[in-house]
């Protein structure tokens, strides 16, 4: 059962609702000003109105009475009330350009210190359940945290209307100001309580949303469609999509619906405080106790307050929710960054070693590599080969330090890779793991650029990387050559549109990418399995011919692996053989077991 969130106190509120002017005051500091100033405009500036319109109105039935100074008084008094409402439209329009503004520079701030947030954590925190569902939440703070302050705005606003009508209705009776208290609680008791059951509904449905938005996304992916039709799961996915949307939104609407009854009660006590003040104040014109101008004067003003109470009511809860998830954001941004050592390199290191490593996930006990101890020397190429779960791309996590060993030790050298800048160790890698990254977005050339954006594009390595990964010829094939967009959904200004990649195709993109980065170490996790063997044998002849790199290699195809110089066999997470191919075949073990049958075919 999801754990329910805890009533903010009194003292939370004051601290979240400052944290929040700080946060506002630092992206857009004028914003604040105005906004404050607006509060007080828009809500005095339209009861000051209805005073002079009151005033109006008894100035016009003393004038048809015969009053001959009283037609002059009603001319003024027309005159200040429609510069009265030029002033209020005036400021309503800079006040709607300031806020936009200011949602902009807060929303700017704020996403971008939570994305850069999360791209800074552990890297076992991606995998981990309560760290996404935090993060959910903390989003959805972040979504809503600029219109925060307008809420804050529009809180100041009602309330400041509140207390001047009871004010101004005190001056005239103090009951009548009495009776509008007495009005608004039921609706406060209740707003409240419909804000809490919203909240927590909220909070114990993230995973139906988030499964929700997984099919929604799945299902608008080019690349998925074949299969989702081919299968004719389409249908039973919006089926599913439906069955979320119902348990997350038609739940909310219907605990939502048992409230009305409440409302509607408290709605009927207000209409009752309003008929109530509208008829003292008739039976003190008809007694002439009152000039005739205060039945608009009581009706307007009654009714500005018990909408400034409406509306504070609606915005406190409001806010009272989106404070409250505040504190889910500001947990959030409190998980630790990751943390790595202080140092960088002199030079790179003659000898990488895996020195008894063991681990398992953060979230499991389950040992997933077993006492692992490897040598790689610096300009050697290196296989790691095993059957699919053996812990390979486990081993390269650890390699890469993205995860620390549960036991052992990684050492670059003698230096423990702990101690090193997690940073100064990515500079020196170049990784191309079997879920590569796609950027459809950019054009083919970009696509490349992005192996190394640390400095300005450079020609002589784009070409080679071209060669290097046999991309030069598909690639110039393209409308606009390296130039082109690499999605169908992209089109250039001139209308071209991009075009389509196959699934080998965008590998051999990915590989110029790693090939770009120029790096001393390169680590190949499945690189070629779209590739067809002629064209990937060309492209390892080409890399292992490199004496001046450490290659380190994961792959299922002997023509990738028999020449490397040391071949690591993996089996549930232990190396079992290590040699070179010619070794381990020898041996007639796992090795040897693992690839008799390409062995045959060769």
């Amino acid at each position: 059962m999801a754990k329910q969130k805890k009533k903010l106190t009194t003292k939370q509120y004051v601290v979240a609702i400052a944290q929040v002017a700080k946060t506002t005051y630092r992206a857009a500091p004028l914003a604040i000003v105005v906004q404050v100033a607006g509060a007080v405009i828009t809500s005095v500036l339209p009861i000051v109105t209805t005073y002079f319109a009151a005033l109006t109105t008894t100035a016009l039935a003393e004038a048809y009475a015969g009053d001959e100074t009283a037609g002059e008084r009603a001319i003024l008094f027309v005159i200040i009330t429609a510069i009265l409402g030029v002033v209020v439209m005036a400021w309503q329009s800079l006040e709607t350009y300031i806020a936009a503004l200011m949602r902009y520079r807060v929303e700017a701030a704020m996403t971008d210190d939570m994305y850069a947030h999360f791209l800074s954590l552990d890297f076992w925190r991606y995998d981990d359940k309560a760290t996404a569902d935090m993060y959910d939440k903390a989003q959805r703070f972040a979504n809503f945290f600029p219109y925060i302050f307008d809420r804050l705005t529009r809180l100041l606003t009602s309330m400041i209307t509140l207390i001047v009508g009871l004010g101004a209705l005190i001056l005239v009776n103090w009951w009548l100001g009495l009776i509008v208290i007495l009005a608004v609680i039921p609706a406060i008791v209740i707003q409240f309580s419909l804000s809490r059951a919203s909240a927590k509904h909220w909070n114990d449905n993230v995973e139906t949303r988030r499964s929700k938005n997984m099919i929604e996304w799945n299902m608008f992916q080019p690349e998925r469609i074949a299969e989702l039709r081919l299968y004719n799961i389409a249908r039973h996915l919006l089926s599913l999509r439906a069955s979320l949307r119902d348990k997350d939104e038609k739940q909310r609407i219907e605990f939502e619906r048992s409230y009305i009854p409440r409302r509607l009660a408290a709605d009927v006590l207000q209409a009752i405080a309003e008929v109530a003040a509208l008829i003292w104040v008739t039976v003190q014109i008809i007694h002439r106790q009152q000039p005739i101008g205060q039945f608009l004067y009581v009706q307007q003003i009654v009714s500005r307050a018990l909408g400034g109470a409406e509306q504070f009511v609606r915005e406190m809860s409001q806010i009272d929710e989106d404070l409250a998830n505040l504190f889910d954001y500001q947990e959030f941004m409190k998980l630790p960054d990751r943390q790595g050592g202080g140092g960088s390199f002199e030079k790179m290191p003659q000898q990488i070693t895996m020195q008894n490593v063991s681990f398992h996930y953060p979230t499991s006990t389950k040992l997933v590599l077993k006492d692992v101890s490897i040598i790689i020397k610096k300009d050697q190429h290196i296989a790691i080969v095993g059957e699919n779960g053996a812990g390979k791309s486990t081993l390269i996590k650890i390699l890469t330090g993205l995860y620390a060993p549960t036991t052992g030790k990684v050492l670059l050298d003698e230096t423990n890779l702990d101690t090193i800048t997690i940073e100064a160790w990515h500079k020196q890698l170049g990784v191309l793991q079997q879920g590569y990254l796609s950027y459809g977005f950019a054009t083919a050339k970009d696509n490349i650029y992005f192996g190394d954006v640390s400095q300005p594009f450079d020609k002589e390595r784009f070409n080679s990387a071209l060669e290097r990964a046999e991309a030069r010829t598909f690639l110039e094939k393209l409308p606009k050559g390296v130039d082109s967009y690499v999605s169908n959904w992209m089109e250039h200004d001139d209308g071209t549109k991009g075009a389509d990649l196959s699934g080998g195709q965008w590998q051999r993109l990915a590989l110029a990418r790693n090939f770009y980065r120029d790096s001393p170490i390169i680590i190949l996790d499945e690189p070629t399995s779209a590739i067809d063997a002629l064209a990937e044998a060309r492209i390892f002849k080409h890399l292992f011919a490199d004496k001046k790199r450490t290659v380190i290699t994961i792959s299922h195809r002997l023509t990738t692996i028999e020449k490397a110089d040391m071949i690591y066999m993996l089996q549930e997470g232990k190396v079992v053989e290590q040699g070179t191919h010619d070794e381990l075949v020898g041996k007639r073990g796992a090795y040897y077991t693992m690839f008799k049958s390409q062995l045959r075919e060769k």
